[in-house]
């Protein structure tokens, strides 16, 4: 069995005791699960899936919490205060994740948020942050085809568009001219694989493109018309922010969507309205 410390693992109970339950760590020993989140039910002999970390005294202790991060993972979060040897950030535990001034690419200060690299320092064995990710992101070039659905989350702004990292793994740009909403430092949202080049750089779109994204939105649209009676207050005149605010999407999609939709004789258009086609 391996423990992975800054990670979830499937533990055993082996026993319980006043202050909680000890569970089977292997090589490294019974681990603490504290009272406040052993759950009602638990006996010896079973199985918690459990993240670890180091508390306050630097003890492996066990918690059922979800932290924002884990090792190995990219994060947007929140200075929670600052002492002579770095910063500490809120991750949803007891005891704050550390980001010595090291691994700052600039001075961090309390109330503001930043990208960071969770890892495991190998010399202290202490889960730390780094505020240093290009590091830490892959180099190789990866297969994605054109069009592949992938997370992402918001890096930082450039004058071409934004960073985004992909997949907690690689770099990649959405550039300003093919976005159509506002983005923010830290969103993680859903996006499309653009290109890979052959430089291994990879152009990120939030969209799909082309047929595939038309045929698509035309299933958005007919189900937004049935579910507002068949009848809706948009043509191919509308203004574009209100389409854009109402859909998500341009105008020049949406009146590709009308017309694939009138083609099948799915929807009447008329006068500043499109209704749904009678049976």
């Amino acid at each position: 069995m391996s423990i992975e410390l800054g990670k979830f693992n499937h533990l055993e109970v082996v026993k319980q005791v006043d202050f909680g339950v000890y569970l089977d760590g292997d090589e490294l020993g019974e681990i603490l699960l504290p009272t406040r989140y052993v759950p009602v039910s638990c006996e010896i002999g079973d199985f918690l899936n459990v993240f670890l970390y180091l508390d306050s005294e630097e003890r492996l202790i066990a918690t059922t919490l979800t932290p924002y991060v884990q090792v190995g993972q990219f994060a947007f979060l929140e200075v929670a205060w600052i002492n002579q040897f770095g910063a500490f950030l809120n991750w949803g535990l007891m005891k704050d994740l550390f980001v010595p001034f090291s691994e700052q690419k600039m001075k961090m200060q309390v109330g503001k948020k930043y990208i960071i690299y969770a890892y495991l320092d190998e010399e202290s064995y202490r889960i730390v942050a780094s505020a240093k990710v290009e590091r830490y992101l892959s180099k190789e070039i990866p297969d994605y085809e054109p069009g592949t659905e992938v997370d992402i989350l918001v890096w930082q702004k450039t004058d071409l568009g934004f960073k985004v990292i992909i997949e907690n793994k690689y770099p990649g740009l959405m550039y300003d001219n093919e976005i159509f909403q506002d983005l923010f430092t830290g969103m993680r949202l859903k996006a499309y694989v653009k290109q890979v080049r052959e430089d291994g750089k990879i152009d990120i779109m939030l969209q799909k493109s082309g047929k595939a994204k038309v045929e698509d939105f035309s299933e958005v649209l007919l189900r937004y018309i049935k579910e507002h009676d068949g009848d809706i207050p948009f043509s191919d005149k509308s203004d574009a922010d209100i389409i854009y605010d109402t859909f998500n999407v341009s105008k020049k999609t949406f009146k590709k969507a009308v017309g694939d939709l009138y083609k099948k004789r799915l929807i009447v258009l008329r006068e500043g309205a499109i209704s749904l086609a009678k049976a």
